[in-house]
């Protein structure tokens, strides 16, 4: 259905040209989503005003908090630091056990009450102290313009700027977008295009392009998690088919965090994911030869213990996203033998703990 925007209400966007029938292509995602005049895509939030798109939500967020760096997750990039987190609304995939449903499936946009400017987003995460600021909750590729925006204005405050991401990207897009990201956490929901098509809209292809652009074209640290669904994607086979690839196009030392599903959205009618689900895949995976394997959403020491790839030394010990214990150097490295560990590490100062502070955002 057409819908009557003001283009002066909303920030111009990029990555879309005119196709012959007269309407526009947009060329972020490999949605390929195709715009007569006052359409949206299936984002819902880049829409076609005029002759041109628009990003519908910039300068607008759905809420900010301050957490613990593990919770997005991220355990070798500054562990025991804060990290402010937003997010906006909509969504680029379909993904029928979306865990943050109320948000990425929003088509309500009272529901962004929060609205700050890039400067603002970086100025208070300087006054709170927080290392990086994270773009979380639902996909910062849909709103990749102000996401670059605000990680522009981080960079000029010393401030990491994070991405948690689908990373279903078109090329360019994601070569653009990853020059302003220090880090990333990239969901891996599959192994199986079968499972990308059914469950979540999309094809696996373009999230490994994402993955193997990320290790060999960047300097952008980053992790990967791949949900495990009872029955869908939990298998031996493919979950050691996913770690084998891993290993040999990324590396062993990419972490690799398999969390436990929880009945959510569409997906109510599945039991959550056994925690014994999670410690054979783990198995399985440090079969394969990954060498940084955890887990999430249940309460394992071992899951997220980090240990020395050497000597085999526990170098950081988590308890959820406590950290009980943590043995690194300043410059990553294992106290006992020397072995530097994967990661972007720097003087441990404590920790921010399992808390997660809402923030009200001033107004600039």
């Amino acid at each position: 259905m057409n819908e009557v925007l003001d283009i002066s209400e909303h920030t111009p966007a990029k990555y879309w040209h005119f196709i012959e029938d007269g309407r526009i292509q947009c060329d972020l995602c490999p949605r390929d989503c195709k715009l007569a005049r006052g359409q949206r895509g299936a984002c819902f939030v880049r829409a076609r005003v005029g002759d041109g798109m628009v990003l519908t939500t910039y300068g607008r967020s759905s809420g900010f908090c301050v957490d613990p760096i593990e919770k997005k997750p991220l355990n070798h990039f500054y562990p025991g630091s804060s990290i402010l987190s937003f997010g906006t609304a909509g969504c680029n995939l379909a993904c029928k056990f979306c865990q943050n449903w109320d948000i990425s499936k929003s088509r309500d946009f009272d529901k962004l009450a929060d609205q700050a400017s890039p400067e603002a987003i970086a100025r208070t995460a300087q006054e709170l102290g927080c290392k990086s600021v994270a773009f979380t909750y639902n996909d910062p590729v849909i709103f990749a313009e102000y996401a670059m925006d605000v990680a522009d204005a981080c960079h000029a405050y010393g401030i990491n700027a994070v991405a948690v991401t689908a990373g279903y990207m078109h090329d360019q897009p994601r070569r653009d977008f990853y020059a302003k990201m220090d880090a990333a956490n990239v969901d891996l929901k599959a192994f199986t295009d079968e499972f990308y098509v059914k469950l979540t809209g999309a094809h696996l292809q373009p999230i490994l392009d994402t993955l193997v652009y990320l290790k060999h074209e960047t300097n952008v640290w980053f992790e990967i998690t791949t949900l495990l669904i009872p029955g869908h994607n939990d298998s031996d086979h493919e979950i050691g088919r996913m770690c084998e690839w891993i290993a040999r196009d990324l590396g062993t030392d990419i972490p690799l965090h398999f969390t436990a599903f929880h009945p959510d959205y569409k997906m109510t009618g599945l039991q959550a994911t056994p925690p014994e689900t999670l410690t054979r895949a783990r198995r399985i995976a440090h079969a394969a030869g990954l060498q940084h394997v955890y887990t999430g959403n249940v309460r394992d020491l071992a899951g997220g213990t980090t240990h020395c790839t050497s000597c085999k030394k526990q170098l950081i010990v988590r308890d959820w996203h406590v950290i009980r214990d943590y043995a690194l150097t300043e410059s990553g490295a294992c106290p006992q033998c020397g072995t530097k560990l994967a990661g972007r590490y720097g003087k441990f100062e404590g920790q921010f703990g399992r808390q997660r502070i809402p923030v009200i955002m001033k107004r600039a």
